[in-house]
């Protein structure tokens, strides 16, 4: 018997996020994903009018491929790649992993080569030229890094994932506005007092048309505004590696100190090139079926009370203009149980200790967005 939440998943990716309409052509890109799923998301393709493109990947064989990578082979590949995304007018990405560290023995310098010559060129053209939507897939291993049952995590991940974000979307139309419209930005926290300006940056709001789950409003510092220290209190998972209490000092934007369980592994990713040491996105998170660190990106930041911090590349869109290869979403829960916090806009707080305090954005806090 088909899975109705397969089908009602595959309608929010095509009707809501990528909004195909007839004639458009989407790449559909699964890895280590159920076959059925995939299934069901072309049958909504045809049904919308597109035209499907499908790759299956394999992370267990990716991980051979890197590891013997060459500099000329993944120039090859990701011009190829490149190619055939410029074609494109959607994409949609579902990422599965049965194992969450296997990229963690491929050689940095050959992870490198990937990013720079594969992934970078790939995603800019996806990220600048199409439609796109990027989303996990429920695996027994990520439901065992969320600390759930199987059955348990699917229940949550489709509840997660096809919320209504039509509402979300006109509840965090107040909170865009103010960041908008903001200069100093102060974030506090156990072991962490950050200041930086917003100011003539913009903002963007992020209700399911790039990332399912979703729920956060991005801005970005002025490159060079970014004072003081942060300690993240939520673990990341990054290149294959779990990296714990990352810690960074920032002086006039730039990390100028920065340690974790993985100290060495840390420092030669921030020196991967000149950007990767100023910060490309400063973001407000607010999922309210997401509680707690699951060691997945997608939906760690979009923890409910959390903002995140990301070292590396800015969008095109609120960005300051720093370019890398690295992006990288840190992210810092405030609630009362990992220790508070606050955001301030200009003199106003706004967050305290997770929820929102300020009249216009009230229905930001969970049990409005859930109910």
């Amino acid at each position: 018997m088909p899975d109705l939440r397969y089908e009602l998943l595959a309608r929010t990716l095509v009707g809501h996020a990528t909004r195909l309409a007839p004639g458009e052509r989407v790449l559909i890109e699964a890895f280590d994903t159920d076959e059925l799923f995939v299934a069901t998301l072309v049958d909504n393709v045809v049904a919308a009018g597109g035209v499907p493109f499908v790759e299956t990947r394999s992370t267990r064989v990716l991980r051979r491929l890197y590891q013997g990578a060459t500099e000329e082979q993944m120039i090859a590949i990701g011009q190829h790649e490149s190619a055939r995304m410029d074609g494109m007018q959607a994409y949609i990405g579902i990422r599965g992993a049965h194992n969450a560290l296997q990229m963690s023995d491929v050689p940095a310098e050959k992870l490198a080569l990937y990013q720079k010559h594969w992934w970078k060129p790939v995603t800019d053209i996806r990220v600048n030229d199409t439609k796109w939507v990027v989303l996990r897939w429920p695996t027994p291993a990520f439901a065992q890094a969320a600390g759930m049952s199987i059955e348990g995590f699917e229940d949550f991940y489709f509840k997660v994932c096809t919320l209504d974000y039509a509402k979300m979307a006109h509840a965090m139309e107040p909170l865009h506005k103010r960041m908008v419209e903001a200069d100093r930005v102060r974030l506090t926290g156990q072991n962490t007092d950050l200041t930086f300006s917003i100011k003539n940056i913009g903002a963007v709001m992020c209700s399911g048309e790039r990332n399912i789950p979703d729920g956060e409003c991005y801005s970005c510092p002025v490159k060079t505004s970014v004072n003081g220290e942060i300690q993240f209190n939520c673990a990341s998972l990054y290149q294959g590696t779990l990296f714990e209490n990352i810690r960074l000092v920032l002086k006039d934007g730039k990390i100028i100190e920065a340690t974790a369980n993985e100290t060495r592994r840390l420092n030669e990713i921030l020196d991967t090139d000149e950007g990767a040491r100023f910060i490309g996105e400063f973001s407000l998170g607010f999922n309210p079926f997401i509680q707690h660190p699951m060691k997945d990106t997608l939906f760690d930041e979009k923890i409910d009370g959390s903002f995140h911090f990301t070292p590396g590349q800015a969008y095109a869109t609120a960005g300051n203009g720093n370019k890398s290869e690295v992006h990288w979403d840190m992210v810092f829960i405030q609630r009362p149980e990992y220790g508070g916090g606050e955001i301030w806009l200009d003199d106003t707080l706004i967050r305290k200790d997770g929820r929102f305090v300020v009249d216009d954005l009230l229905g930001l806090n969970p049990e409005r967005l859930a109910g």
